[in-house]
Parts: structure tokens; sequence; C-alpha cells
């Protein structure tokens, strides 16, 4: 039997910013246990870092840990309904029988748990700057803390300042101001992505790199990432292109402008949540009924996910950016105005991102793609983003 609810996966920044956890949540308090289910039987779950804890919602887990096993962090709400508090109470005491992880969402209208009573607390930045000063001082002494709603970098600094072990990351869409001086790295990079969208010959391109060194540097430690793997290292732009062939290393290019331009040496979440947006896109697009008649659907659907943090990146509007690049009209009108069936895909993936999980769900179900697709989607989308790491970092 086909699921009706949703589950969406977000992924968990730790103090250095690299992804270190995951969180999972249901669009409906409800939930769906198949659903959870599946989840935690996927064998995708095994290419995951097994030292990255996931949070799941207690509400529909019923002790569901599967391949997760000791990762597994089952969640329970601040205030579940009259009627199923006693079933979460004994699902509660049944797990903690088993040694299993449990955690708590922390409600501003209740005192805080005392510290080691949950080994997860889950709360939001707000709430958790309202408390009193050093309050997660303590309470972190035995507890892992959980900051949610994370939305100005102001916001992510004092949580990293006051004890919080895992933050999610809108904050990364709140960008600082610009600071009036262009980056000529990533000016060049958009002259390089007008070439891969014309489709130029090897011999321009490899130009453009031979006057940018920080280019060619940043793009070979990005092709020799976890992510590809390659049997032996890739050492120059023409080995690459060998290697890979065009189609792949556009897609490198592509998420090369999200690199640190301090030669790589520090991750950049904002490359990983680009490069798990173009991932889901390919992927969910192949599910779209009726199927766009666009050409190269899938790489088309890969763009738009990967470009359209660019505004936030490069602190300009959207519009000014595809004013730049020769995109065909479904890329751009998807990517300014959320037009057409890859821009309503794109909506769905943004307002998933935002916590804007009932609206995700209406625009998903909407382009006919079902819970199971979009959680398996979800699934292979991290999995290749979070390998994303430059070699020797």
């Amino acid at each position: 039997m086909a699921t009706t609810d949703f589950l969406f996966i977000q992924p968990l920044l730790g103090a250095d910013d690299a992804w270190s956890g995951y969180r999972a949540t249901f669009a409906s308090a409800a939930g769906d246990s198949a659903l959870l289910g599946r989840l935690t039987e996927a064998a995708q779950i095994d290419d995951f870092d097994h030292r990255h804890p996931w949070l799941l919602p207690a509400a529909a887990a019923a002790g569901q840990s599967g391949r997760l096993g000791e990762r597994a962090v089952f969640i329970f709400p601040p205030h579940p309904p009259t009627a199923d508090a006693d079933t979460l109470t004994a699902l509660e005491a049944t797990l903690r029988q088993q040694h299993a992880k449990v955690g708590l969402i922390a409600s501003p209208d209740s005192p805080l748990p005392a510290t080691g009573s949950w080994p997860f607390v889950v709360l939001t930045a707000g709430h958790a700057r309202a408390l009193p000063p050093f309050t997660l001082f303590g309470l972190a002494s035995r507890t892992s803390i959980v900051a949610t709603d994370v939305l100005s970098h102001a916001d992510r600094q004092w949580l990293l300042a006051n004890a919080c072990t895992l933050c999610s990351a809108e904050f990364l869409l709140a960008r600082a101001p610009a600071s009036g001086k262009a980056d000529t790295t990533r000016i060049k990079l958009l002259a390089l992505l007008a070439l891969i969208a014309e489709d130029a010959d090897t011999a321009a391109l490899d130009a453009v790199f031979r006057q940018e060194s920080k280019l060619s540097y940043s793009l070979l430690r990005l092709v020799n990432s976890a992510a590809i793997a390659p049997t032996r290292p890739i050492t120059s732009f023409s080995q690459a292109i060998n290697l890979l062939g065009r189609r792949q290393l556009q897609r490198w290019l592509q998420l090369l402008v999200y690199a640190d331009p301090n030669h790589g040496h520090q991750p950049n979440p904002l490359l990983q949540k680009a490069a798990a947006r173009g991932h889901l896109m390919e992927s969910l697009a192949r599910r779209l009924n009726p199927r766009p008649a666009i050409d190269n659907l899938e790489d088309a659907a890969f763009m738009i996910g990967s470009f359209s943090l660019l505004h936030v990146l490069l602190n300009m509007s959207m519009n000014e950016i595809v004013q730049q690049l020769p995109l065909t009209h479904e890329v751009s009108s998807a990517l300014i105005d959320h037009a057409g069936l890859l821009g309503e895909l794109l909506h769905a993936v943004t307002s998933a991102e935002a916590g804007d999980l009932q609206g995700a769900t209406m625009a998903l179900k909407k382009l006919s793609i079902g819970a199971d697709a979009h959680l398996d989607a979800q699934l292979a989308a991290l999995g290749w983003a979070a390998k994303i790491h430059v070699a020797g970092d």
C-alpha cells in the first residue's frame, strides 16, 4: 500500500560546518511507521558516516533502528496529544530498557529537562537565546543539544559558543551584505559556466583555467573527492575531461563556484547543499508525470538545483545571474519564477528546506511524486553530497 505521508531529511551541521548528523521529520504529526521503516532499512544508510546520529520521530518509530543501529535517536514531542500520550510513554520506557538513544523536543512553555535525563534535547534557536545565561552549558554536560530554526549567522555563532552540538542550516540562505569588491575568480567562473552551457570546445575551456590557477586547483581537488574516488588522482583539466566525460565534468563545474576560494581548506556547507539539491532535482525529475518535453531533462534539473543557490553565494539577484548565462528558457524561468514543471519541483524542494513541509507535500503530490520515491531520492542525493570533501582535508 502506498504511503500518504512524506518524510523529509535535514542535514545537521557540526562545529566545523561539516554535515555531522541528520534529522527526519514527517509532514504530519502522526507520521507513517512504514515509511520510517523504509528509511531505517534502506541500503543507502550504510554509505553514510557511521559516527553521525539520525534523529527520528518517536511517534512512528516503534523502536525501528534497522541499519542505523546505535546511530538512531528517537525524538519525542513535548506535548503529545492525549490520545497518544500512553503509547508514547510506553514506547519511551521500552527504548530506555533497550538502552536505545532517546531525545526530547524542548518547549518554551515548559522547563528544560534535567541534565542527563535525555541524551538529546532539540530546541529552536529562538528558545535557546531566550534562556538565562549559561543554562545550556549545564545541560550540555551530559546531553547533546541540537538547535533548529537557525535563521541567521549570528544565531549560528551564538549557538556554537553556547554548547550546541548540532545545528540546522537555514542560516546559509542569510548572506552577509556584499562588500562591494568583486570576486574575480567567481566572475571568471561565470564566464566558464557560460562556455559550458554553450557546449564550447575543450580548448576554450582550458584557456579559462590557464588564466586563473585558483579555479584549476579547486576543480582538481573537487573531482578527486570521495564522491568520485578515482583510482588514480586526476592532475589536469584535459585528464578530467578524458576520464569523466564532458557531461559529468559539466556537473562538477556547476558546483565548483561553491568551492572555498581559499584553496578549499575550509568546509563549505553551501557546496554540499547545492550538490544535494542538484542530485535530488535530477532524481525526482525522472518521476514527473507528465514528463516535461525538455531536452536532456535530468541535466537541466541538476543545473537548476545546483544553480538555485547562486544568488546566495554571489549576493546578486537570480535575474542578474541568469542574464549572464546562456540558459534555456525552461531553466531560466524555473530559477527566476519557479515556472514550469521543473520550477514547481524546485519550489517543492526549497519549501521543504524552509520548513514548510505541508506545502512541500502538496507540491510533490501535484507533480505525482510519491513518498517512497521522494525518500529514496533524498537518501541518494544526501549520500552523494555527503561524500564531497576535497582530498587531503
